[in-house]
């Protein structure tokens, strides 16, 4: 299963080629951030789907977002792993 999850940028890696560094359950990796309109910012929520970030969203919707998914369980514990153990930057 894949979901979108709520993911905190915390630095622009390289601005050229639209990569971020995004905080996800304590598991940093670069994200693709090229099909948001406008740059990105540390401290910016986005919604992540296959390492795209596909909308930035406000740090309110994305706590609800991480509370529901986190109450899916097996699910939310499976996305947050595979993440964990892809080897992606």
């Amino acid at each position: 299963m894949c979901l979108g999850i709520p993911g905190e940028v915390v630095a622009v890696v390289d601005a050229e080629r639209h990569l971020a560094k995004v905080d996800v359950a304590g598991v940093r990796r670069n994200v693709d951030v090229g099909l948001l309109d406008g740059a990105v910012a540390p401290g910016d929520w986005v919604l992540i789907h296959v390492g795209f970030a596909m909308a930035r969203i406000d740090e309110g919707e994305a706590r609800r977002a991480l509370e529901s998914l986190e109450a899916m369980g097996a699910a939310y514990a499976e996305e947050v792993e595979a993440l964990r153990s892809s080897g992606a930057p």
